[in-house]
């Protein structure tokens, strides 16, 4: 039958594509395999909150639809998640609860965007988003992560609708400082556009670090959009726990698509934000200590006599350069595979000129074998 080939010029997706390259392989008990390829979290939820979420699932409201946005009682704590921890927040009606951060992300695409118009968009970018941009025909316009504002102000053209961040970076795990932020915010502003930032690793920050203060202007809502997600922050990846911050007249605007795609967040996952956010924030920041601790040793480590060079880091990642020039990034990431036995996703997925690069997620790798893990790069032959 016919079918759209817009598609057809979309990446697939990188980590399917590298799980692909595991199917079927054994790697030996003396050598087994590390997993650097995606980010998830090695623990599992607060047992206080899988109680919580099977005491709820008894009752038979589980089982049906909430409102398109989400019960008020989560929103209100997700609400209440935002003041604590960034003095300021968005109220309960400037909140829609959603299928991850991806499915906030194409939301606010569809809140701005029409065929044909751009968005500035970071370099290295997050795989997902040029994937849905180029999906539904939108343009990124990339400009590197580190760039000064100015750089910012020179991609905006008459197409331009947002500006997209992701802090901390993925998959550099580089963090935006508050002073950029609010740069970025008085260019968009200027601009009549909307600075987007995706926090999907909000909980992942030094800690005490507040991530900005946009949220203590009067006048975010008139060009800021936010979305994260709490499937890192309390270990539910598998729950699908995202959620979108905007203007109440957006949120309203964004409640057409959400109905006709998903309708609404699953109530399960629902119970489990609001018991999270209400009761966990201790454990999320021992959680926070750990990953810091496991990038540290990591970090140290890779750094000490490697081929490999590491050019940033941060959260969950690592983006380091392969010491192979004439390779691509897939072609360094299966080599890694085959001889030392160790899954990453090659640069190139995150977008053009990255051939050089691999990304790294430790995310999943316990302090104790980060040694191990470090050495597998350290022995590979660095010769073709």
């Amino acid at each position: 039958m016919k079918r759209s080939s817009r598609l057809d010029a979309v990446t697939f997706p990188p980590i399917t594509e590298v799980k692909g390259w595991l199917a079927g392989r054994d790697f030996p008990a003396d050598k087994p395999l590390v997993d650097l390829c995606q980010a998830i979290p090695d623990y599992p939820p607060h047992d206080d909150l899988v109680a919580h979420v099977q005491q709820r699932m008894g009752a038979a409201e589980c089982a049906v639809y909430s409102p398109d946005e989400g019960l008020l009682e989560t929103r209100e704590s997700v609400s209440r998640w935002y003041q604590r921890r960034c003095g300021h927040g968005p109220t309960p009606a400037q909140l829609c609860l959603t299928i991850g951060a991806s499915q906030a992300f194409w939301l606010t695409l569809l809140l701005l965007c029409e065929d044909g118009d751009e968005v500035i968009v970071q370099l290295p970018a997050y795989f997902d988003h040029p994937m849905g941009m180029e999906a539904l025909g939108i343009v990124p316009r990339y400009v590197p992560f580190d760039a000064e504002p100015e750089a910012f102000a020179e991609a905006v053209n008459a197409r331009t609708r947002a500006i997209l961040m992701v802090t901390p970076s993925n998959p550099t795990g580089a963090i935006l400082s508050p002073k950029k932020i609010d740069a970025l915010y008085e260019l968009a502003c200027r601009h009549d556009i909307a600075l987007v930032l995706d926090e999907t690793y909000h909980a992942f920050v030094p800690s005490g670090q507040a991530p900005h203060t946009l949220f203590s202007r009067s006048d975010w809502p008139q060009n800021l959009i936010h979305f994260a997600s709490f499937g890192k922050t309390f270990a539910l990846t598998g729950y699908r726990a995202g959620c979108l911050v905007a203007d109440e007249s957006l949120i309203r605007q964004a409640l057409k698509v959400q109905d006709s795609m998903v309708v609404c967040q699953p109530r399960v996952t629902q119970y489990a934000v609001a018991y999270g956010c209400d009761n966990l924030d201790d454990w999320v920041a021992e959680n926070n200590h750990t990953m810091q601790q496991r990038h540290d040793l990591f970090c140290r480590l890779f750094a000490e006599q490697n081929a490999f060079d590491l050019c940033a880091s941060g959260a969950f990642f690592a983006w380091v350069r392969h010491p192979w020039p004439q390779m691509s990034g897939r072609q360094a990431a299966r080599r890694l595979v085959d001889h030392a036995h160790v899954a990453c996703l090659p640069g190139e997925v995150f977008g053009p000129g990255l051939e050089g690069y691999l990304r790294l997620a430790f995310g999943n790798v316990r302090l104790e074998q980060i040694p191990m893990a470090v050495d597998r790069f350290k022995q590979v032959d660095s010769t073709l």
